[in-house]
């Protein structure tokens, strides 16, 4: 797909992570979709719990940088998350937190000039028959509303996600396989679109 480099963040990587196993079965099917991907383990930035004052004292972490120029340098994302209490994670809230609060210098942008127009695409899993649905729709209104990223209708919640993998960490379900494409599709088709606009105006 026009070499379409999607940044894939799960939202947890505890160990058997149902969300990190969806998280790396979605970038094998885009490697077969013809994509290329990169996953990003958000524990190793090991950002502290935003706090004003903090800011005020030390500044933006320099670890918030590297979210941020992972996600300069990809044409999508695709952020897997669990849901806590009906919610996406703290450690993806956190990490997005922390980025809206780069502000820009002679040799960066400002956080929230990376995301704006962003396409994203969201997936989740969890052992109940909900999928972290919930946990989705928040995420969905956090990132389009905060971050002006544009993403995409197609979505998946993964249900009794953990019976849904074989030993290999592959789905089961040919359904639920062709879930996972069509959300990856949906979300490489936008990037190529608006790459292609960018490129006709340089025209």
């Amino acid at each position: 797909m026009d070499d379409i480099h999607i940044l894939i963040i799960p939202g947890s990587l505890r160990s058997d992570s149902l969300n990190a196993t969806l998280a790396a079965f979605a970038s094998r099917q885009a490697h077969v979709l013809g994509l290329k991907t990169t996953l990003m383990d958000l524990r190793r930035l090991r950002l502290p719990i935003y706090d004003g004052d903090l800011e005020a004292s030390t500044g933006v972490p320099k670890e918030a940088l590297q979210l941020q120029q992972a996600i300069a340098g990809c044409d999508a994302v695709l952020v897997v998350t669990p849901e806590y209490n009906g919610f996406p994670t703290p450690l993806v809230i956190n990490a997005f937190d922390w980025l809206s609060r780069i502000t820009a210098t002679e040799s960066q942008a400002p956080g929230l000039s990376t995301t704006a127009n962003k396409p994203v695409a969201l997936m989740s899993a969890s052992p109940g028959p909900g999928g972290a649905l919930r946990s989705m729709n928040f995420l969905r209104q956090y990132l389009q509303m905060a971050f002006q990223m544009i993403v995409v209708p197609q979505q998946f919640a993964l249900g009794r996600a953990h019976e849904a993998f074989d030993e290999a960490g592959e789905l089961k379900d040919a359904r639920s396989v062709q879930s996972v494409k069509t959300v990856l599709t949906a979300v490489a088709a936008l990037a190529g679109a608006l790459r292609a606009a960018r490129q006709a105006e340089q025209h």
